[in-house]
């Protein structure tokens, strides 16, 4: 998987746009920065896409910009010029595809069978776009036609909204969901930005599920004490031997812990990977912010 998927795969969400006014490109994209999803999939469905994403390319460095809906190898070299860092299409168009290949041009063609995906493997392609998703079978279409097609990924759009984002997201073979839920042409039309910042946070914090699972109290000498005075009411470990932090540690458990090591990075969480721990499929599984809070560690777990 090159750089620019696998940091979309990282963020896990792409707000899919579609502007018909340029002057609505520079609000919208901060509102996305400021809600946590510094990515955008602006569509090509529209005489503002091209200057929108020059817009927000020169304005927000630091996001990445896709041009979606792209039908012609023109608007492939009009989306590159405007500071497009990746394409998408909605079907598989061998000759856009081998377009892209050819000029190291990152693309993400639409896919909606097993004949579509052998095709992408024939093109050199590991990861396509799953359109339309629900229309299409959903989640069990895409388990389906991964079990034969070991090495293909997946980002599947259409229909994918905030009540069901996680369960293709729990799908290991998916890299993100792209969708339009937080940024609603009703809202941007109104200039509703504040809203558009508080659905796209909505949707990172739903994302990635954020739970307190259980506190570890320095407790030495005495910890037989407090453990039994905690017991069956709440999860709370009483150290003999203190770990991190001078009082201990409060251990949070997320849906998807790279991720949400990624989109802390990004508010400026360090972490210290000297405590990292993998599973035995070599996966990330937990691991320590640095610094204290309160005297207490934090420590992120997978769910």
């Amino acid at each position: 998987m090159n750089d620019v998927l696998q940091k979309i795969s990282k963020i896990g969400i792409v707000p899919v746009i579609a502007l018909d006014d340029v002057r609505d490109a520079k609000p919208l994209a901060k509102a996305l920065c400021d809600g946590g999803l510094p990515l955008a999939e602006v569509t090509f469905r529209t005489d503002a896409a091209e200057e929108s994403i020059k817009i927000m390319t020169r304005e927000f460095p630091h996001m990445l910009v896709g041009a979606g809906t792209v039908l012609t190898t023109e608007q492939v070299d009009r989306a590159a010029a405007a500071g497009a860092g990746f394409i998408v299409s909605p079907g598989l168009n061998p000759k856009i595809v081998k377009y892209c290949v050819d000029k190291g041009i990152p693309i993400t063609p639409g896919c909606s069978n097993p004949s579509d995906v052998e095709c992408a493997i024939e093109l050199g392609l590991n990861t396509v776009k799953f359109f339309p998703a629900e229309a299409a079978g959903g989640i069990n279409m895409i388990k389906s036609m991964a079990a034969p097609y070991v090495n293909m990924k997946f980002m599947p759009t259409g229909g994918i909204n905030a009540k069901n984002l996680n369960t293709y997201l729990d799908f290991d073979k998916i890299i993100a969901c792209g969708g339009s839920w937080m940024v609603n042409k009703t809202l941007i039309a109104a200039g509703k930005f504040d809203e558009i910042t508080a659905l796209t946070k909505e949707a990172v914090t739903s994302m990635l599920g954020f739970e307190v699972k259980h506190v570890g109290i320095n407790a030495k000498n005495e910890a037989d004490n407090v453990a039994n005075a905690f017991e069956k009411l709440f999860e709370i470990e009483a150290m003999k031997t203190p770990y991190l932090g001078a009082n201990g540690h409060i251990a949070i458990v997320t849906n998807y812990i790279e991720r949400a090591v990624y989109h802390l990075e990004m508010q400026g969480t360090e972490f210290d990977m000297d405590t990292a721990k993998y599973n035995d499929k070599g996966k990330l599984n937990a691991v320590y912010v640095k610094g204290e809070y309160g005297s207490f560690a934090i420590h992120l777990v997978q769910k």
